[in-house]
């Protein structure tokens, strides 16, 4: 259900900085942020999200934006895929690996630790559970406990998210809103 609240129902002081955007980046502001500037404390997932995107770990930040968009997938969530493609495209300055994973995990141009890993929380993310087994072939495949907990801090932060996206039914801006959008969660994260 789309609210236009975020739209029009924002103080004053956050129509002026959505102007401001507009005016410096030539697209308007993406629901996304729309929604946490209006009710942050409703949608409080920017430390949790800031953590586990763009917090110490092993994974590449290129990886965890590939994680957001591979849960996001599996949870049928446009906005999001949309948005972490495009970062993850970005960071590693390769389109094909990105569509490659999202298309085909098992013909992906990905190592087989970020495959393993993509498999565990694409499990989780469609059937709410995962077995000792799922992770005992994340380890073996090469992941580190902390690189499993980091992942699992993605999902649940995309898992999260999506949910949202999905409710308030977020709009897809254009690629280039999308590609702008992705240059500044590279720039500032997500805090």
């Amino acid at each position: 259900m789309r609210l236009s609240i975020f739209d029009h129902g924002q103080r004053l002081r956050t129509r002026m900085l959505f102007t401001l955007i507009r005016l410096m980046s030539g697209h308007p502001v993406v629901d996304a942020v729309k929604v946490a500037l209006y009710r942050p404390d409703f949608y409080g997932a920017g430390p949790l999200t800031q953590e586990a995107m763009r917090g110490r770990s092993d994974w590449s930040v290129g990886d965890r934006e590939l994680m957001a968009a591979y849960v996001s997938k599996v949870n049928a969530c446009p906005f999001c895929v949309a948005a972490h493609s495009a970062t993850s495209r970005i960071w590693y300055a390769d389109e094909h690996k990105v569509e490659a994973t999202l298309a085909d995990l098992d013909s992906a141009p990905i190592d087989e630790t970020l495959r393993a890993t993509l498999r565990l929380i694409g499990s989780l993310s469609r059937n709410h559970t995962v077995t000792a087994d799922e992770v005992r072939d994340v380890v073996a495949a090469g992941a580190s406990r902390q690189q499993v907990e980091d992942a699992l801090a993605v999902c649940l932060a995309f898992n999260i998210t999506d949910r949202l996206a999905n409710a308030l039914d977020f709009e897809v801006a254009s690629p280039a809103a999308m590609e702008a959008g992705a240059r500044h969660l590279l720039k500032r994260g997500y805090g």
